[in-house]
């Protein structure tokens, strides 16, 4: 499976330290960047992971900012990115199973400890096709300009 994982400035060394993880676990990790601690624009990283995501050029994509919430802004105007601003491991379960996203964004202020497992249950987790949940995400898809 091959994971796209990006970052800006301010998640950096997270970046590396779950891109570590997620190779430890046996995932094919793509780095967009960025390495530097230098300012970016985080939408530029965003936008990268989304289409890779969309193009089906990687399976998941994992963000990181500050707090997850301008990289999750940004990756949902990609068509085709359901992605989740996630905070703990029930909202990465729920956010698969119900939603089948499929980029999720972090705070880089989390412990890395929380970030992996996080990252873990997201990854694990299969979407869980019901009625409901279906007809939901196909309303999503169908609005997408």
């Amino acid at each position: 499976m091959k994971i796209g994982i990006a970052t800006d400035h301010r998640g950096v060394e997270v970046k590396q330290n779950l891109t570590n993880y997620l190779k430890e676990l046996g995932y094919n990790v793509i780095d967009y960047g960025t390495n530097s601690s230098d300012s970016v624009d985080y939408p530029d990283y965003a936008f990268k992971v989304g289409e890779a995501v969309a193009s089906r050029e990687i399976d998941f994509g994992v963000l990181i900012c500050n707090t997850g919430i301008g990289m999750s802004i940004a990756a949902n105007k990609v068509n085709g990115v359901r992605c989740a601003r996630v905070l703990d491991e029930y909202d990465a379960k729920m956010t698969r199973t119900d939603n089948d996203a499929n980029v999720i964004a972090l705070s880089s202020r989390l412990d890395i400890d929380k970030l992996k497992s996080v990252l873990k249950v997201f990854l694990e987790t299969k979407h869980e096709p019901s009625e409901r949940h279906d007809r939901r995400i196909g309303k999503i898809n169908n609005y997408e300009c």
